[in-house]
C-alpha cells in the first residue's frame, strides 16, 4: 500500500512537472511513508497521495520552476495531519543552526538566548562573558524591536530565526529592551565569535542552586550539567533547581547520562529494525543490566531536587524530567510539556538545506511499558508572562522554592 501511495504521488509530482517543489516532496515523503515509527495512526499513504495532488495544483502556474516554500508550504499541513509533533520541517535557517550545534561550530553570536511570544522576543539565557552580557542584558529581559523592527511572534516580526539571521551578518544589532520595574531603553549587541551551542549556568537562591540547562543536542552536554552540578555541590548547595523550560531535547545519550546523576537511567529506543537501550549510571554509560542493579550511593547528588517545565520543553528534556519523577528523584513544576517524550527522531537533509525530523523510535522503560506522550507536573503551575517581565517575579521558580522548602534558606 505505501509503495503504490508513493508511485502514485511521485506520478503526479514528476515527469514534466518535476521542479524543487516536488523534488523537496519527494525527499520528505519517501522517508515518510518508508522509515517513520511514531505513534501516529493516520493514514501516511493515503495523505503522500492527498498533498501530492494539492502540490501538483499549488505548482501549476509555476511549472518546473515550481519553489521550495511552495512545497514547504504544503508539507507543513501534510505533517500536520499526523498529529506527531516530534515530525516536523526545519526550514534552511533553523538546520543551519542545528548543524552549528551539532558540529560544535564557532559563529557570530551575542550570546543572547531567545524565544518569541504575543509580547515580543523572551531573553531564555544570556551567556557569561558574551556581548549580550556585556552589554547588560538579562535572563527573562524582552526585546519589544531589533534594529527597529517589531520582534516576537506576529507576522512580520523579527522571530528567533530571524534574530539568528542577524547575528550571523555580524554586524551591531539595537534592541529596544523591556524589563521589570525599567522604562524600555535601547541596547546594542556586537555579536562576537562564540559557540553555537548554550552551555549550563548556574544563579543562587541563598544555598539553592538554580542550574538552567539549556540544550541536549551538544555531544558533550552531560559532561558540562554534571561538572556544573558538581560544583554547586563543592559550593554548598542543599537544594537544587533544575530549570528545563525552554530546553527543546537532543541527543538521548546526554540526556540520560545526565539523568543519571540523580537515579539509574534506563530508556529502551524501538524501531522497526531492532532495539537499543540506552542505560547509565552516575554519569556514565553502562550495560543495561548494571542500571537494572545500580546502588544507592551510585549517585552524584542525593539532595532536594526540583526541575521545571514548561510547554517549550520537549523531546529528550522530557526523558530527563520523568526519569527523575518516576525514580522519585526530584519533583517536576510547571506545565504539561511538549508532548514527545514517548519518541525520539532522526535528522534527515533536505535539498532546500532544510532538515526533515523523522519520528523513527518507540521509548519504553525498564519494564517494558511505553512512556507516556509528555511529563504531568507534581505541581501545575501556569507560567505568567506579564508577570514575568512586568513584574519580574517567576511564579514557577517561585512555586519550585516553596516546594522544596527552602525560600529562606
Amino acid at each position: 500500500m505505501l509503495r503504490r501511495a508513493l508511485t502514485f504521488a511521485l506520478a503526479l509530482t514528476g515527469g514534466a512537472l518535476a521542479s524543487p517543489a516536488t523534488d523537496l516532496f519527494r525527499a520528505t515523503t519517501t522517508p515518510l511513508l518508508n522509515d517513520y515509527y511514531g505513534w501516529s495512526a493516520a493514514d501516511r499513504a493515503a495523505l503522500t497521495a492527498q498533498y501530492a495532488a494539492k502540490l501538483a495544483e499549488a505548482c501549476v502556474p509555476a511549472a518546473d520552476t515550481c519553489s521550495f516554500d511552495t512545497a514547504r508550504a504544503v508539507l507543513k499541513d501534510l505533517l500536520a495531519e499526523l498529529h506527531d509533533a516530534h515530525t516536523n520541517l526545519r526550514d534552511p535557517e533553523g538546520a543551519e543552526r542545528l548543524r552549528e550545534i551539532q558540529r560544535d561550530l564557532t559563529v557570530p553570536r551575542t550570546g543572547a538566548r531567545v524565544s518569541k511570544t504575543p509580547l515580543g522576543l523572551l531573553v531564555t539565557g544570556v551567556t557569561p562573558g558574551s556581548p549580550a552580557d556585556t552589554a547588560g542584558l538579562q535572563r527573562f529581559d524582552l526585546l519589544t524591536a531589533v534594529n527597529g523592527q517589531s520582534a516576537g511572534s506576529g507576522d512580520g516580526q523579527v522571530d528567533g530565526n530571524a534574530f539568528i539571521r542577524l547575528e550571523r551578518a555580524s554586524a551591531p544589532l539595537t534592541v529596544t529592551v523591556a524589563r521589570a520595574g525599567q522604562g524600555p531603553r535601547d541596547l546594542t549587541l556586537t555579536p562576537a565569535p562564540l559557540k553555537a551551542r548554550d552551555v549550563p549556568t548556574t544563579t543562587w537562591r541563598g544555598r539553592t542552586a538554580v542550574i538552567q540547562l539549556p540544550s541536549f543536542l551538544n555531544a558533550d552536554a552531560a559532561r558540562l550539567f554534571l561538572a556544573e552540578l558538581d560544583r554547586a555541590k563543592w559550593s554548598g548547595a542543599n537544594a537544587l533547581v533544575i530549570d528545563l523550560r525552554y530546553n527543546g531535547g537532543g541527543r538521548l545519550d546526554q540526556c540520560i547520562a545526565a539523568a543519571s546523576a540523580f537515579a539509574p537511567a534506563l530508556y529502551d529506543a524501538r524501531t522497526p529494525y531492532g532495539a537499543a537501550q540506552y542505560a547509565a549510571v552516575n554519569g556514565k554509560s553502562v550495560p543495561p543490566l548494571s542500571a537494572r542493579h545500580a546502588q544507592p550511593y551510585e549517585r552524584r547528588w542525593t539532595g532536594k531536587t526540583s526541575v521545571l517545565v514548561g510547554e517549550n520543553t520537549a523531546s529528550c528534556a522530557e526523558v530527563f524530567a520523568y526519569t527523575l519523577q518516576r525514580a522519585g528523584a526530584a519533583r517536576v513544576i510547571g506545565a504539561p510539556t511538549k508532548g514527545v517524550l514517548n519518541s525520539a527522531v532522526n535528522f534527515i537533509d533536505l535539498p532546500d538545506a532544510g532538515v526533515l525530523s523523522l519520528t523513527t523510535v518507540r521509548a519504553y522503560d525498564a519494564k517494558g511499558q511505553p512512556f507516556p506522550d509528555h511529563v504531568t507536573p507534581d505541581v501545575t503551575v501556569d507560567a505568567d508572562l506579564t508577570v514575568l517581565t512586568r513584574d519580574g517575579r517567576d511564579v514557577v521558580l517561585d512555586a519550585a522554592l516553596n516546594d522544596l522548602d527552602v525560600s529562606g534558606n
